[in-house]
């Protein structure tokens, strides 16, 4: 992820100036749920990743994809259309905006229940944020109906 120091001036305070309009939340529990050695967790990533075949990402797409859980590093593909965006990390060690490696860990320890069956992932930085509410709601459903109750953001 490229730094704001390391930007234009005038992409840096395009980014800046976006703050403003994310919506604000409370800083208490939405929903109570069991302990974390119990929950099953699924990633949601920002990182325009999705399985070899898959569609890629095109320009301001408000779309996510879906990734299974026994999917391999070499069969996740980014597309993430910004050219701010450092790949490098992701090239070296895809854990770095997709830590399904640590998160199957953390599984195999019994620090969470389980991993998810299912993961997902927006291709980010499309303004405004706002404009993701109808496919948040849609994908809401899907980890209800996969019985997830934890999600891990990898905002990218």
């Amino acid at each position: 992820m490229v730094r704001l120091a390391d930007l234009q001036d005038a992409d840096r305070d395009n980014m800046l100036k976006k703050i403003p309009l994310l919506p604000r939340f409370t800083g208490g529990h939405w929903v109570r749920g069991p302990k974390l050695a119990a929950r099953r967790v699924a990633i949601v990533s920002t990182a325009g990743l999705h399985t070899r075949g898959d569609k890629p990402f095109g320009a301001g797409g408000m779309d996510y994809r879906v990734i299974p859980g026994n999917v391999s590093a070499g069969d996740l593909v980014m597309s993430h259309m910004s050219v701010n965006y450092d790949r490098s990390g992701f090239q070296e060690d895809w854990n770095v905006a997709f830590p399904l490696d640590r998160l199957r860990e953390l599984a195999r320890d019994k620090i969470i229940g389980a991993a998810a069956a299912f993961h997902y992932s927006f291709m980010g930085a499309v303004s405004p944020v706002t404009n993701y509410a109808t496919k948040a709601a849609e994908l809401a459903k899907l980890l209800h109906d996969d019985k997830v109750d934890a999600v891990l953001l990898s905002p990218v």
